[in-house]
Order: C-alpha cells, then structure tokens, then sequence
C-alpha cells in the first residue's frame, strides 16, 4: 500500500462513486471518454507532486510558503481547506445515510460514531494498517466490473465512445463533466501525496540508519510504478461504474440518481436484492478510506502553514495541533451536514467545487516542478510538462465552461 496506490484508491470515494453513476445514468457511454483523459493526467500530476515531496522531503504547502508570497499561499490554503471539509461531510453523510438504511438507526447518531471512529483511527493507528484493513471493503468495487459481464454490453459501442469524445455543451453535460473532472484530479490528493511521499523517505532514511539521503533513479522509478499503479487502479473502476451505470436508466427509467437506493441498481442484475447491501459496503469502505486521506491533507496544509510538528508518522504526542486540526476538520465537515442537503447533491456539487479551484493549482505545481533551485536535477521532464500543460488547459476550460452556463 505506497503513496500512489492509497492515492488512487481513495480517489473513488463515496463523491466520486456516485459522481461516475450519475453520469452513467445522464449521459449513458457518452461520458467513457473523460476515462481516457483523466488517468494521463492524473497520472502526470501524483507523479509530479509525489516526486515533489520526495526530492525536497517537504510538502507543496511547505513550499509554497517557502518559494511564494503570502497572498498566494493563504487563499490558496483557505479555499481547499473549505472545499475539503465539505468533502469530509459529503463523504461521511454518505456512509451514515447507508448505515442507517442497514440498521434503522438515525444517521445522525452514525454521523457522530463515525466522525468519533474516523478521529481515533487516524490520531491512533497508523494510517497504512488502518487502509490495509479497509481495502477489504474497498474491493467490493470489483462487482462493478463484474457486472459489465453479467449484462449486456455493446462492447464495440462502449469502445467507440471511449475513443471518440462526445461533446453537448448543455448545462448538464457541463456540470458532469466538471464534476468528472473535479473528482478524479483533486486538489486535496495533490496535497496528500506529497506528504506521503516526504514521510515515505523520512522512514526509509530511519531504517537504513544514514544521516544523508540519496536520491536515485531506481527510488524514483518505484515512485512512478506505484502511482502508475494507483491511476490505473482507481480509473479502471471509473469506467466500469460509469459503464454499468447506463443500464439503470434502459433497465429502470431512471433519468436522474435522487436517493442512494437509485445508485445501488447498476449492481442489481449481479447481486439482486442484496445489491444495496454490497452498495453500502463499497459507501462504508471508501469512505472511510478516503476521509483519513481528506482530513490528514487539511493536517498538512494548516501545520504546514503555521509551522507546527506535522506527519502521520507520529504520535499524537509529538505532533498535537496537526492532530487537532484533523479531528477539528472531522467535526467541521460532519457540522456541514446538518444544514439539510441531500447526499448525492452534496457529492456530486462537491466534485464540482475541486473542478473550479484545480487550475490555479496545477500551474502552481507545475512552476514547483520546473525550479531547479528546488527540484536539482530532478525536476520535471518532457512528459511531465506535457501533461501538466494539458491538465492545466484541459481544467481551466472546464471551469470557464461551468461559470459560463452559470449565466445562461
């Protein structure tokens, strides 16, 4: 379980499961395209941040406060700060609503046990057992994929539309699209692995018991592979889910997602009346998996910022306000629920949201990569620029295209 491999698991949290079935039930085999755009781009932006941390053994926000003025480091910290609690709650009203469909008990007691359960875990365990456990139920992910055989699937159809992008440009399409975009290239995963990747080589230089730290290609190759690796992984998924998905409207006449149940139909022709059941279980595993990953990136970025003692990897002890600031933006997130908004607008808006603060970010990173005063040798590539250049171009026309349609 390295940086890549969490990153891309987490990646398909409960907002991004129900962002891809939406979409599937919207714009059917329309929307497989983004697949194809997306992991390049996520590919090119985790490897960059993860190697980001690892050269310089420090986090982006870290960085941005060593190497840029202070107008730029703090709306940029406030602003994901915000948009990531909101993910927090989404995430955890998406497992309470679940849980209390399979117990009957109000969501809002779950929402208090599993904010409670989530602080412990994070402040208590380490977090790599925690997701070695929890991956588990993360897998009930794969009945997406064994769906797509178990109904019928024009495959030639499904195939053209991967590689042939269709494009409407109505208010619908736009806002998927965006939301699409918005959570599979995350900010707060920009974040997380960079962190994960510095806390990696912290370990790796305790346990060889040397002072210096070398930088080689063959570390740096296992860098890429593992975030090759978690791309892949979380991707795959996407486009199976968004697949499946299409046949809850043919099979259903269900034009739009309004209730957890509704998304629980793209595993009904496998599983049948226990679809909902394995549903909820993917809610609950992904959740839980992601939410560490979504508070500890807010720990990073405020200590980061005031320079407190940050890191996963110690106690609670040694490192309280980064530890507070986790549990404080649990208690947050789960407040943000109580206002009323139902779960799956709540997800789905919440992608939207990373979808309109993404670009700016990405230049940022992509400025980092290219300083040889900060990166050496190791800064970026061709490729890397490539698609850096890309994911920024592609992400600043989304969020153009969404605050145009705002007007119509």
């Amino acid at each position: 379980m390295g940086p890549g491999i969490i990153t891309g698991a987490s990646d398909d949290d409960p907002s991004g499961i129900l962002t891809y079935i939406q979409s599937g039930v919207v714009l059917g085999l329309r929307s497989l395209w983004v697949v194809l755009l997306t992991l390049p781009l996520m590919y090119g932006l985790q490897e960059m941040c993860g190697r980001i941390g690892y050269v310089t053994n420090k986090g982006l926000t870290k960085i941005l406060k060593e190497y840029f003025p202070r107008y730029i480091l703090f709306p940029i910290v406030a602003i994901s700060v915000v948009v990531i609690v909101i993910n927090i709650g989404a995430d955890i009203l998406a497992v309470s609503t679940v849980l209390e469909a399979l117990t009957s008990i109000s969501r809002v007691l779950w929402l208090g046990i599993t904010g409670i359960v989530i602080i412990l875990a994070t402040i208590f365990l380490p977090y790599k057992k925690l997701a070695g456990v929890l991956k588990w139920l993360a897998l009930t992910l794969l009945f997406y994929v064994a769906v797509a055989f178990a109904i019928h699937i024009n495959w030639g159809q499904a195939l053209q539309s991967t590689f042939s992008p269709s494009v409407s440009f109505n208010k619908e399409w736009i806002i998927l699209i965006a939301a699409l975009f918005g959570t599979t290239i995350s900010p707060y995963l920009f974040f997380w692995q960079a962190n994960e990747e510095s806390e990696e080589r912290q370990q790796t230089q305790r346990e060889n018991g040397k002072k210096r730290f070398y930088i080689t290609k063959h570390s740096l190759g296992i860098l890429k592979k593992d975030t090759l690796q978690g791309m892949v992984l979380s991707n795959v998924v996407m486009w199976f889910i968004i697949l499946v998905s299409t046949h809850i409207h043919s099979a259903y006449g269900i034009t739009q997602i309004q209730t957890l149940e509704d998304a629980s139909l793209a595993l009904a022709p496998l599983l049948g009346p226990g679809a909902l059941f394995i549903f909820s279980l993917g809610i609950i595993g992904t959740g839980l998996l992601a939410v560490p990953v979504l508070a500890g990136s807010i720990g990073y970025m405020v200590a980061e910022t005031f320079d407190w003692q940050e890191g996963l990897n110690k106690k609670f002890l040694e490192a309280r306000a980064f530890y507070w600031s986790i549990a404080l933006s649990v208690i947050l997130g789960i407040a943000m629920t109580l206002i009323g908004i139902e779960p799956i607008q709540m997800l789905i808006y919440t992608a939207v949201f990373y979808a309109l603060i993404t670009p700016l970010l990405i230049a940022i990173i992509m400025k980092v990569g290219n300083n040889k005063k900060i990166m050496g040798q190791r800064k970026n590539g061709p490729l890397s620029n490539i698609l850096g250049t890309l994911a920024l171009l592609v992400t600043a026309a989304i969020t153009i295209a969404y605050l145009v349609q705002l007007v119509w």
